[in-house]
């Protein structure tokens, strides 16, 4: 019998195979071995859907998957944990750094005894590091946050504080880490290396527009979760992302 907690790796995607393939090709190549597949689709019709079912193949019984309309990304988020029956939930919208990733987050929130855990990452245009997200441990008043990408959660995390809410376009991951972390109600171990190569031009970087939508929906973030002087903490991340061009 498996004593290993589950864990729970949920993907979103829709009309896009060939990224998808290459997410799940090295998903699969994690050592953890109580792993568990979570793919949520929009409705697709490229290969996508012949994607999910040869991993069903490969993966008996570990594989869960759903394919409908969505309304839009948080909310196909909002499904995959829904769906996802891990003890631990995380995302995996790119390429994880090395295949012991997983292996190392269950190993420390155990040794910990935390609520999850998070570390860095690097933000990639094709092999070239754009920046990179060290940011350690911290406070949100002083602008700092987990890399959303490697943050993987115990389950009653989301049982307790709720999931992403989807009336923000941009910044429900920002809002939903305010919400968990402000007021230290959960605790997250960090682990001091790269778990993550996210792609570059994701839905709060892909321009100008989409960055400014995102601080703006930022500021609406901290005043409803009741952070004071949140002008005090959009300058402090502000620089916080800046400097990450520079230490890079």
């Amino acid at each position: 019998m498996n004593t290993l907690p589950k864990v729970s790796l949920v993907t979103t995607t829709y009309n896009d195979a060939d990224n998808l393939e290459k997410i799940l090709e090295q998903a699969v190549r994690q050592d953890y071995e109580n792993l568990e597949y979570v793919i949520v689709d929009g409705g697709s019709t490229d290969g996508t859907l012949d994607l999910i079912r040869r991993l069903e193949a490969q993966k008996p019984g570990r594989v869960r998957w759903i394919s409908e309309p969505d309304k839009g990304i948080y909310d196909a988020i909002n499904k995959g944990i829904a769906l996802a029956q891990g003890d631990i939930i995380g995302f995996c919208f790119d390429r994880l750094a090395a295949p012991d990733v997983i292996s190392r987050m269950v190993d420390v929130i155990q040794r910990e005894g935390t609520d999850g855990v998070h570390g860095d990452l690097c933000y990639m245009d094709g092999d070239r590091v754009v920046r990179k997200w060290h940011q350690g441990q911290g406070s949100i008043r002083t602008g700092w946050l987990p890399g959303h990408p490697t943050m993987y959660l115990k389950r009653q995390v989301y049982e307790t504080y709720g999931v992403y809410k989807t009336d923000y376009r941009i910044s429900a991951d920002y809002e939903f880490m305010v919400r968990i972390l402000y007021r230290k109600q959960v605790r997250l171990s960090y682990i001091p290396d790269i778990l993550v190569y996210m792609s570059y031009g994701g839905t709060s970087t892909r321009s100008l527009n989409a960055y400014l939508t995102s601080l703006k929906e930022g500021h609406r973030a901290l005043k409803e979760n009741g952070v004071p002087f949140a002008w005090f903490t959009d300058l402090c991340r502000t620089c916080r992302v800046l400097l990450q061009f520079i230490w890079k």
